[in-house]
């Protein structure tokens, strides 16, 4: 069977199920497919933070951009979407993290974020699980977590409802623009291809320079009561989630409305495989307990590894590529918080309209190999 589209999208997790939302409520003819079920893939190992990071100017304008597009949806957002406006504690462990606090603050503050440092007393105060020894703390008010699978499925729900077809478990094997061709025999005709396929999108974008970063998490099962209030992170955090080290391991926990407890996190250049590694595992729970002595006595739930797309220079790509596909992929950590400012971007080029920010630095062609690659 044929089918013609203005968008054709490859790939539903929460990036691509954005993108087919977006398109649709430009009115365009959409549709969506992923060899699996809906944010079933990266989606699902994600923790799920809502966060603006300032590593970058350019990352900070578009976390921040869609930190703010899932705010103006939060009081819609369905229950099971699990959204908790918890906040983020950045914690600091010793005066070098004080120092970065301290920096940070005054950057973020500049930047018109509404931040607040917290004293050694007031976080004990607030977070009385915490070690006692650490400094104090940066609290950012706006920050949110929420459940990435079902969020993923919400986003494609509604483009569905806008018109848009959405076919999960449609997996394909050829792109020859401006078709589509797939296992099932259908074909589908667009004007316009995204990629939005995760790691996979080297497949049929050869060029985009991705590489992959595992990740463990866990999760204790449902407590009698939540020990925490904010999403806790220690400041390292940002030199394990933007450094290049072969493999590192950094203090970060969020609080769920379901009354679990979702522990991360680790990163790995150099490990292709899936199983979940108890070195590392442990190396992680250790790391925790430096700020939560606590933690021991927590049940464990489930275990899980995942892996992040990553870029050169932690920017995702967004835009159009040399051969004319459209690209949204590469975001690392970041694609739960920039799916909806991802969308949006990308609707916006297809639509000749003009994006809420600057798109140039997110552009696919800004990384070229020295040879020419060809879908």
């Amino acid at each position: 069977m044929s089918s013609t589209f203005d968008v054709a999208i490859v790939g539903a997790g929460i990036i691509g199920a954005a993108c087919a939302e977006a398109c649709a409520e430009l009115g365009m003819r959409v549709a969506l497919c992923d060899a699996g079920a809906i944010g079933a893939g990266t989606t699902a190992a994600a923790m799920g933070h809502i966060v603006a990071m300032d590593d970058s100017d350019a990352q900070w304008q578009l976390s921040k951009y869609s930190r703010e597009l899932w705010r103006q949806r939060a009081a819609a957002l369905p229950a099971s979407v699990a959204w908790h406006p918890c906040g983020t504690l950045w914690l600091a462990e010793n005066e070098s993290d004080w120092a970065t606090l301290e920096q940070k603050t005054a950057w973020l503050r500049e930047h018109g974020e509404h931040c607040e440092v917290w004293s050694r007393q007031q976080l004990q105060q607030h977070e009385p699980l915490l070690s006692s020894d650490l400094l104090g703390a940066l609290r950012i008010q706006e920050d949110a977590v929420l459940y990435p699978p079902t969020a993923a499925l919400m986003l494609a729900n509604n483009a569905a409802q806008l018109g848009a077809t959405v076919a999960p478990y449609k997996a394909v094997t050829q792109i020859d623009a401006p078709c589509i061709q797939f296992a099932d025999g259908d074909r589908w005709h667009a004007k316009h291809i995204v990629i939005a396929a995760g790691l996979a999108s080297k497949q049929w974008c050869p060029e985009l320079k991705l590489v992959a970063r595992k990740g463990h998490l866990l999760i204790t099962p449902h407590l009698s009561s939540l020990p925490i209030h904010h999403q806790l992170v220690e400041l390292g955090y940002l030199h394990s989630a933007h450094g290049h080290q072969s493999s590192s391991v950094a203090f970060n926990v969020q609080p769920r409305p379901t009354s679990q407890l979702i522990l991360g996190s680790s990163r790995q250049f150099d490990s292709a495989d899936s199983e979940v590694e108890l070195p590392v595992l442990t190396q992680m729970i250790q790391r925790a307990k430096r700020f939560i002595p606590a933690i021991e006595q927590w049940p464990v739930l489930r275990t899980w590894t995942g892996f992040r797309p990553c870029t050169p220079d932690n920017l995702p790509y967004i835009g159009q590529t040399e051969h004319s596909l459209w690209v949204a992929a590469g975001h690392e950590g970041l694609g739960i918080t920039t799916s909806l400012a991802t969308a949006a971007l990308l609707a916006a080029q297809i639509g000749g309209q003009t994006p809420a920010i600057d798109p140039t630095p997110f552009y696919p062609t800004r990384h070229r190999l020295t040879e020419p690659a060809h879908v």
